[in-house]
Order: C-alpha cells, then sequence, then structure tokens
C-alpha cells in the first residue's frame, strides 16, 4: 500500500482529498495545525498536529511515516488579506513550503504534489488562459505560489524530484455524500458567503466591483467543484507514482461565471431574494480567470463529472444547512 502525506489536509480542499484517497486504498497521513481545518474532517487518516516552519516536527513526521509522495495544500489563500499582510503570506505559502522541501529532499522523498493557484497568471491578456500564459501575479498570495513554482522547477532541474503544480480557480461546492464541505469562520468565497446571507448570517452580500471589462461588469471566474479538483490531483498523483515527468496543468471547466450569474444560481437553488449591495473593487482582483484545462484532460485523462454551476451550489448549499 502506497503511503502519502497531505499538508493541509484538515482544510476544505485536503480533506475532500484525503476522503477520495482512502476510498482508492492508499494509506494517508495529515500534517495540519488546524488554524483553518478541522480534525473531524479526518476520518480514519493519521494526523500530525504541527507546523511546517517547525523543521524538527515535519523531519519526525516524514522519518516515522515514510511517505512515497506529498501532497501539499497548507497554505493561506485569501486574496485581500495578502495584499494587507504579505509577511504573512510569504512566511506560511513560500518559506513554510521551503522548509518542507529541505525536509523532503534530505529524506529521499521525491514526488510531490504541489496544490498552485491561477492567480500565478494575474491578469492575463488572452482568456481562457493556458499553462504557457505568462505568469505575472498581482498579489502577494499569486507571488506566493509563483516562487513556489519557481523553487521547484529549480529543484527538478538540480535533482531527480518530480513535481506536479497544479494552477486551479475558483473551487467551490461540498462532497455530493454530505459528510464534508466547506467550513471556514471566514469564508471570502463568492458562493459560501451567499449562501450564508441565503441564512441570514450576513445583512448583505458585497459585489466588489461592477465595472470591469465582463458582460455585465462583475468579475468572471471558472468555479470547478471540490471533488473534480481532488480526482485531478490523484490522477496527477498516479502519474508521478508511475513514472511521469514533471509537468504543470491547469484545472478548471473552461467556462466562466459572472458574480451576478452566480448570485442569480444561489437564489434560486435557496430560493431566497437575498440582499446584495455594490461596493468598489478589491485591490488584486482580476477581471476575468478562465481555464483552459484541455492539457491534463488529455496527458492524464483527467475527466471532470460535476461541470454544472447550479449542481456545485446545490452540494453546498446542502452543506450549509447542516452547520
Amino acid at each position: 500500500m502506497q503511503r502519502i502525506l497531505v499538508t493541509g489536509g484538515a482544510g476544505y480542499i485536503g480533506s475532500h482529498v484525503v476522503k477520495l484517497l482512502m476510498q482508492d486504498g492508499y494509506e494517508v497521513a495529515v500534517i495540519d495545525d488546524l488554524s483553518s481545518g478541522h480534525r473531524s474532517a479526518l476520518r480514519d487518516a493519521r494526523f500530525y498536529e504541527g507546523n511546517m516552519g517547525d523543521s524538527g516536527f515535519t523531519t519526525e513526521v516524514v522519518r516515522e511515516f515514510k511517505p512515497d509522495a506529498v501532497m501539499h495544500f497548507a497554505a493561506f489563500i485569501q486574496v485581500g488579506e495578502s495584499v494587507q499582510e504579505p509577511i504573512k503570506y510569504y512566511k506560511n505559502n513560500t518559506a513554510n513550503t521551503l522548509n518542507l522541501l529541505d525536509v523532503l529532499v534530505a529524506n529521499n522523498i521525491n514526488k510531490f504534489i504541489f496544490s498552485s493557484t491561477a492567480a500565478v497568471y494575474g491578469i492575463p491578456d488572452v482568456v481562457p488562459v493556458t499553462e504557457s500564459t505568462p505568469l505575472a501575479p498581482i498579489n502577494p498570495y499569486g507571488m506566493s505560489k509563483r516562487f513556489v513554482e519557481q523553487i521547484l522547477m529549480d529543484l527538478a532541474h538540480a535533482s531527480d524530484f518530480r513535481y506536479t503544480a497544479l494552477r486551479y480557480f475558483n473551487v467551490a461546492g461540498a462532497d455530493p455524500d454530505g459528510e464534508l464541505g466547506q467550513n471556514y469562520e471566514e469564508s471570502t468565497h463568492l458562493i459560501t458567503r451567499a449562501l450564508k446571507t441565503a441564512k441570514g448570517e450576513f445583512e448583505s452580500l458585497g459585489i466588489y466591483g461592477t465595472d470591469y471589462d465582463t458582460p455585465d461588469g462583475t468579475g468572471v471566474r471558472d468555479y470547478i467543484h471540490v471533488n473534480d479538483l481532488g480526482s485531478a490531483h490523484i490522477v496527477a498523483l498516479k502519474y508521478l507514482l508511475e513514472g511521469g515527468d514533471t509537468d504543470i496543468f491547469n484545472l478548471g471547466y473552461g467556462s466562466g461565471f459572472s458574480v451576478r450569474e452566480v448570485i442569480d444560481v444561489a437564489s434560486k437553488v435557496t430560493g431566497v431574494d437575498f440582499p446584495v449591495h455594490e461596493t468598489g473593487r478589491r485591490e488584486g482582483d482580476p477581471p476575468m480567470l478562465v481555464a483552459d484545462s484541455s492539457k491534463i484532460q488529455k496527458r492524464l485523462g483527467w475527466k471532470p463529472r460535476y461541470d454544472d454551476l447550479e449542481f456545485i451550489v446545490q452540494t453546498a448549499w446542502d452543506w450549509e444547512k447542516k452547520l
């Protein structure tokens, strides 16, 4: 049985991936400091509570568990916060990842799945974006991930270290089985905030920017269901475990929805015409991000199952009602 170490495995995306890994028969261990994750999301996975900034802790985990590969999800992800607190993001997302890589190399662990982001593209000239689109992050969050990609590229060039970096767009929805979902105290995700507004937890949902060069003036994003995202990570893992070379892949559905379109679907699913208010743009937000994910579909055979915004919102709503 192959052993997979998952960092950030108690978080939203990580916990869904852990469930899928265990269903596929892998032995899984999780590192998480529970700053935003939840121990209850991990079911029977082996759990190590701690922070990757602690080299001694990380070394102890790696030597005890002896993983065949590592999947790295532990990161701060809020674009707006990264603009206000850049050091926090560079320390956790970049420096702590460098620390993890140092430990892995020292212990001859050379297969790595990196959870990257479409934020590395900044404001692309052409949409949908491909993996060859120039990288030009416009916020510290995107730059913190861009730095890690560069470190990985240099490491792979210098050694037998192999990785796949998965650049994805807006992740949404919840486990269709109803066992897992997004459970952040202060979520900035549009769909989750819309549903919480429908529940009455927020007085109104903010639309940040209505003057973008998009069909209705609001930002457009490619939303991908969290289980499709998880299945792509496992496809990438199998590719590496079977001897595949270093590579980079976009993840998304290739179609975008505006903020107003998402609000309309959330209102339809919940049956609540919840209040919204318009405000100015958030610093660091590009007007449009849509993925061309044909590369991973052709090269690795990834096939998304849940390319339906209403289904995505429905699974998120089913989960939200349980909280």
